[in-house]
């Protein structure tokens, strides 16, 4: 099948990133969310992450122009049904998902590919809730999306190959690199990225080593670009709570039993960069260590 027309649901850091991507890549895109505000938001940001490019030389202003040109947004969740390939992008929560595709079914054409760009959350049970198990998979980029090169295929039980050959030629188009993945919880990146993340909470917890002591360490001990507290509050301690969650009930290991500490920082609100206090504070100039 040849996609040319996306649908996005979610005008937040993943589907801003995902709508910049296609819309430089040649597609027409539709961003739906319910907020009027985000999708402003989003189109801004796009425009200046785009701009961003075309000062760096990496792509030319009529390119950029031509991009944001393809770019339309909608609040109602029925627009975006007509769309070849549909990219939920909404919170990591399953029944906000469930209750997406449930909304969008009776709006779809017959050929339209549905897909979720969850982290962590069976795509099987997701395809379980609609009309088309068959058309339906995990479509998972890695923030920020326009600057990571990989993408996650992930096939539910009942995927089938047309579709995985599909979105194999859209990654393709998009220049970026794909992984196939089985559905188990939180498929390849996240199942070793967040433990990893969850054991340095586990570190600053129990007192081994502070914040910045954890993160200096592994940035030149390990040679990462982000130490692994810094990297929880760029991807949002809510949705790294979310991802441990599904690992712990999904794998039934104690192993994935999510920090206490962790649990502590998404209950005060403490949730990172987009609440600007995380691991971090972030309100000042310069962020500062909050333990």
């Amino acid at each position: 099948m040849d996609i040319q027309s996306v649908g996005i649901v979610g005008a937040g850091q993943m589907g801003n990133g995902i709508a910049h991507v296609f819309a430089l890549a040649g597609f027409d895109v539709l961003l739906n969310d319910i907020s009027e505000e985000a999708l402003t938001n989003a189109v801004a940001l796009i425009d200046r992450n785009l701009e961003r490019q075309v000062q760096r030389g990496k792509i030319e202003a009529d390119v950029k122009a031509a991009a944001m040109e393809r770019i339309r947004t909608t609040s109602r969740l029925a627009d975006i049904g007509p769309s070849d390939l549909i990219i939920e992008a909404a919170t990591e929560r399953e029944m906000v998902k469930h209750a997406i595709f449930e909304d969008l079914l009776p709006h779809l054409k017959p050929h339209t590919i549905l897909t979720s760009n969850t982290s962590s959350i069976s795509i099987t049970r997701l395809a379980s809730r609609t009309d088309r198990p068959e058309r339906f998979m995990g479509f998972h980029f890695m923030n920020p999306v326009p600057v990571m090169q990989l993408v996650e295929l992930i096939r539910g039980i009942a995927t089938d190959e047309p579709t995985y050959k599909t979105l194999l030629a859209v990654v393709e188009k998009l220049g970026k690199t794909a992984a196939s993945a089985e559905d188990f919880p939180a498929f390849i990146v996240n199942r070793i990225l967040m433990p990893m993340i969850n054991e340095a909470v586990y570190t600053l917890y129990e007192g081994v080593g502070n914040v910045r002591s954890i993160d200096e360490s592994l940035k030149l001990g390990a040679n990462h670009p982000m130490g692994p507290l810094e990297l929880a509050d760029f991807i949002g301690l809510d949705t790294c709570l979310a991802i441990m969650n599904v690992l712990h009930d999904g794998l039934a290991d104690t192993k994935y039993r999510p920090c206490p500490l962790l649990t502590k920082y998404v209950e005060a609100g403490w949730l990172g960069r987009k609440t600007q206090r995380g691991f971090y504070d972030y309100r000042g100039e310069v962020p500062v260590p909050t333990r």
